[in-house]
């Protein structure tokens, strides 16, 4: 017997060791692909990736698609698993029934659960866990933990006690030691939607995710969502122009950002935030203002032109999407290295 059987035969019980080259926890990781190609981009680096297993943040300011992202997410993980199922933990009770409709979800795949407060829902959380079997499609989502108080604040509130509360923090480090592993082991996506507030104590305001370290540490994910105004060209407001800005990942560059369209008369525009992309990999030119073209394999400028509004459409992208170079501009732009080792050469090459 080897050493490295020895040792794996000495490890306790059910603790689920293995080799790492053999393990599950690296190995067998899924991707669950969205039709947003951005989205997919924004939480694997790749344009055919999608979300994985573990804890996501979607945070941002009021009114920034927090929750419709999140419906977003969930909707491509019930399309993508026939027996998956939904549980949404509610304390701010807006997401409705017929909101959830409005993303083509059927209502009776979801579990609503109101939570008061952060030991309430730590602990029906950790039984659901603990019940779910490695298998069980499951998708959790909790919105929100910006606002959730904890135990001790809604009893103060209860017995009209004005003292402060110094307890949720510790609340909220327990509930994620808790589950974040949990989420891992048995191949569950959680997303979580917080808030942020602008902290202005130094000479730059800086964006500030609540929740202390414990957010930060546990998640895979944390995107922070910012918007701005889509307008035509008469100054009507048509809809935004939502950034999902890389605040962390393990997959993709942190800072990066990735931008999609949102029309009041057309809801999410799937290809949006690709344009751009296209020019820079070049299979995408723009050969006269306010026309563009696509490239073909061999180089050559397609004589078809096309305005922008044409550009985001299945089209102008369904080919593209398929082009190999383009995915490996992407990949290259996008996603961190393999490699968590840095030459002397990168180095060099990075400061040249």
């Amino acid at each position: 017997m080897s050493l490295l059987d020895k040792m794996l035969k000495a490890g306790g019980k059910d603790i689920g060791a293995d080799v790492m080259s053999k393990s599950a926890f690296f190995n067998d990781v899924v991707f669950v692909k969205s039709d947003l190609p951005i989205l997919n981009v924004a939480y694997s680096g790749k344009l055919d990736g999608g979300m994985t297993p573990g804890l996501t943040i979607i945070c941002g300011e009021s009114k920034t698609f927090k929750s419709a992202l999140s419906l977003y997410c969930l909707k491509s993980y019930l399309d993508t698993y026939e027996d998956a199922i939904g549980i949404l933990y509610d304390s701010e009770f807006g997401i409705t029934t017929d909101y959830i409709k409005s993303f083509g979800i059927d209502p009776s795949r979801i579990i609503h659960i109101p939570v008061e407060h952060i030991e309430q829902l730590k602990f029906d959380m950790i039984k659901k866990l603990e019940a779910i079997n490695k298998g069980d499609r499951v998708f959790f989502l909790v919105d929100s933990i910006g606002q959730i108080s904890s135990k001790k604040e809604t009893e103060d509130a209860h017995d009209e006690k004005s003292v402060a509360d110094m307890t949720r923090a510790k609340a909220l480090r327990s509930l994620l030691r808790l589950v974040t592993l949990q989420f891992t082991k048995k191949s569950i996506p959680c997303i979580m939607i917080n808030h942020v507030y602008q902290s202005i104590g130094g000479l730059y305001p800086t964006t500030v995710i609540p929740g202390g370290t414990s957010v930060t540490y546990s998640s895979n994910s944390i995107f922070v969502i910012t918007k701005a105004q889509e307008k035509s060209s008469d100054g009507e407001l048509n809809g935004w122009n939502f950034t999902i800005n890389i605040h962390k990942s393990r997959y993709v560059k942190e800072k990066s950002k990735m931008t999609f369209q949102v029309l009041y008369d057309s809801g999410i525009n799937k290809y949006s935030g690709l344009l751009d992309l296209g020019i820079e990999s070049g299979v995408v030119v723009k050969p006269s203002n306010g026309w563009y073209s696509r490239v073909d394999e061999d180089g050559v400028i397609e004589d078809k032109k096309y305005r922008l509004k044409d550009t985001l459409t299945k089209e102008f992208w369904g080919k593209l999407l398929e082009r190999q170079e383009f995915k490996q501009f992407v990949e290259n732009k996008y996603m961190l290295a393999n490699s968590p080792i840095i030459t002397d050469e990168q180095i060099e090459e990075e400061f040249e």
